[in-house]
């Protein structure tokens, strides 16, 4: 039977909080959480300049939903998964959306979790979360985008150590190996990726999206198209709002970039 509301959608502004609302289950994934997140991520696209993705209650996402799983395969028979990859999953709808997205972690961000985190576009992380993949454990493997992006961040033999030895990660060691970029105080997380996030809807749209696009792809390609699809998308950014924003540094009517304190 489906579940109601286990994925939250509010609009702040410019910016949309999609939130994982499963907390007695420590927000584990199902069928319904992985298509409403879908929802909503899409919804956020084309609302918002700019998504939050949190949990509710004291985690982010502790992963699959195992009990969910244990009895849709217990025949023996996998039931096609609706996070199974492919260009309309949640993770790619955020990971290559319209819109930048913030992962806002505390608690755990486990497997499932943690591959949904490194789907988003930045992630901040309080002192309550620990990152972990424990798909060796449970005798499955991971699904949802991880062994290329969870690589891409950590690397592969620290992805490895973890997915072989059950490590489980501290958030200044994921803020040391590249996993998250910021780290706050306990219950400060929102906090912080709303701040990011006003800063990110005062970038030029066009640009947000050549960022989030782009970037990725660039580094999948060779040297020489590398530079090439570079070109190209600097051509493409280019739009009458870059001609005013220009005008606007030359007016002196635009922040300077300073020194941080």
């Amino acid at each position: 039977m489906s579940e109601e509301n286990v994925v939250t959608y509010e609009l702040d502004g410019e910016i949309a909080l999609v939130g994982l609302n499963r907390p007695d289950k420590r927000n584990c994934f199902n069928p319904d959480v992985m298509n409403g997140l879908r929802e909503a991520i899409l919804r956020a696209g084309d609302e918002a300049k700019c998504g939050i993705l949190f949990g509710h209650g004291d985690n982010f996402c502790a992963g699959l939903d195992l009990r969910w799983a244990a009895e849709s395969w217990k025949t023996g028979q996998s039931q096609r998964l609706p996070f199974q990859f492919n260009r309309n999953s949640f993770y790619e709808v955020m990971a290559r959306g319209n819109i930048p997205f913030i992962a806002a972690l505390h608690g755990a961000t486990l497997g499932g979790g943690l591959e949904t985190a490194a789907a988003a576009h930045i992630r901040v992380a309080d002192e309550t979360a620990f990152f972990g993949l424990p798909e060796g454990t449970r005798g499955i493997f991971i699904g949802g985008g991880g062994s290329v992006r969870i690589a891409r961040l950590l690397g592969f033999a620290r992805m490895q150590d973890m997915m072989l030895t059950g490590r489980v990660l501290k958030p200044d060691e994921a803020e040391r190996y590249g996993v998250v970029q910021y780290v706050v105080p306990k219950g400060q997380v929102i906090a912080k990726a709303k701040e990011l996030a006003l800063k990110i809807c005062k970038n030029a749209p066009l640009s947000n999206f050549a960022i989030t696009n782009s970037l990725p792809r660039l580094q999948d390609m060779s040297c020489d198209d590398g530079l090439f699809f570079e070109r190209m998308v600097a051509e493409y950014t280019r739009s009458p709002e870059s001609i005013q924003r220009l005008n606007q540094f030359l007016d002196k009517t635009a922040p300077r970039v300073r020194a941080p304190d």
